[in-house]
């Protein structure tokens, strides 16, 4: 029996650090700023665009951990696969976080219902529109690394939306002033809460194929299993598994039944050496899977108890 692996040079987000950051610094110095004006104006948009700042801050924050974590050196010994999926789980906790500020927007309209405080709007203008161009800034920080790392998608993502809710800001501010009605601040608090809580139900779905260990976005198991078994050589393919271990790290483990050893049809000799070099090259080059543990096995060999999962 054999196997062969390649090996990470790191997660994703390893090289996006410096732009989380820039972001959280950004992001956190508004925040203050944000919560202060809305307590002193009364604007639930304005309150609950910090509420969600907060939860941006925090998101970003846990991104930033979760990548120095993720390159720690294990001194355990038992952490065989790393602490890779740290940043898996800061973006779970992004996702609570954001719906959690989806809630607590949608209480606080509510128990306006009744009541109508005075908002002033000029304040709401002019945070909505330094808030914009904060989370602009952010947007353009993260946005090259979203695509790459689920961590850093969920801090992009928070931005996002921020960003959206700062222009609900300036548009509740717009409207309150002048029509005088302050129930435009609550519709578009109750606007950007439902906006919050629609992506965090993507990104958790996201965080939960990671978790639960399915099979890696854009890669189907049959299309992998069928790959390998048209290796010259390759009788049967059993006990595939694919599974993505952090955002840009996939996995695979598969159990390869070779013919015995001789020549293909090419006239080349075909051994458990060459199965072996085959197979790591298809799931690296057509999958771009790495890390392929790849087991060969001779045919009718009862070495190999197959599971039942």
């Amino acid at each position: 029996m054999s196997h062969g692996h390649g090996h990470s040079h790191g997660s994703a987000a390893t090289g996006h650090r410096w732009r989380l950051q820039v972001a959280f610094v950004l992001v956190a110095g508004f925040f203050v700023v944000e919560l202060v004006v809305g307590l002193s104006s009364k604007s639930l948009a304005l309150i609950s665009d910090a509420g969600h700042m907060a939860a941006d801050v925090v998101a970003l924050g846990a991104a930033l951990v979760a990548t120095r974590i993720a390159t720690r050196k294990d001194t355990t010994g038992r952490r065989t696969f790393g602490s890779y999926r740290a940043e898996v789980f800061a973006s779970g906790l992004a996702v609570l976080l954001m719906l959690g500020v989806a809630v607590y927007i949608v209480i606080e309209a509510v128990g306006r219902i009744g009541s109508a405080p005075e908002v002033s709007s000029r304040p709401m203008l002019v945070v909505g529109v330094i808030g914009l161009v904060i989370n602009l800034i952010s947007m353009a920080l993260l946005r090259a690394g979203a695509a790459e790392s689920l961590n850093v998608k969920g801090a992009y993502l928070e931005v996002v939306a921020d960003t959206l809710g700062s222009v609900g800001v300036i548009v509740a501010g717009v409207l309150v002033g002048l029509t005088g009605s302050v129930w435009w601040d609550t519709a578009i608090a109750l606007a950007i809460a439902l906006f919050v809580g629609v992506r965090a139900v993507f990104l958790g779905r996201e965080v939960l194929a990671v978790l639960g260990q399915h099979a890696p976005e854009g890669i189907h198991p049959d299309e992998a299993e069928k790959a390998l078994s048209e290796i010259a050589g390759v009788l049967e393919v059993h006990d595939l598994h694919l599974w993505t271990l952090t955002s840009g790290m996939n996995v695979a483990t598969a159990h390869l039944v070779a013919a015995p050893a001789g020549d293909d049809a090419a006239g080349q000799q075909v051994d458990g050496s060459t199965i072996l070099a085959a197979a790591a090259a298809v799931m690296r080059d057509r999958f771009g899977i790495e890390h392929a543990t790849l087991q060969v096995e001779p045919a009718g060999s009862t070495a190999c108890a197959q599971t039942s999962w």
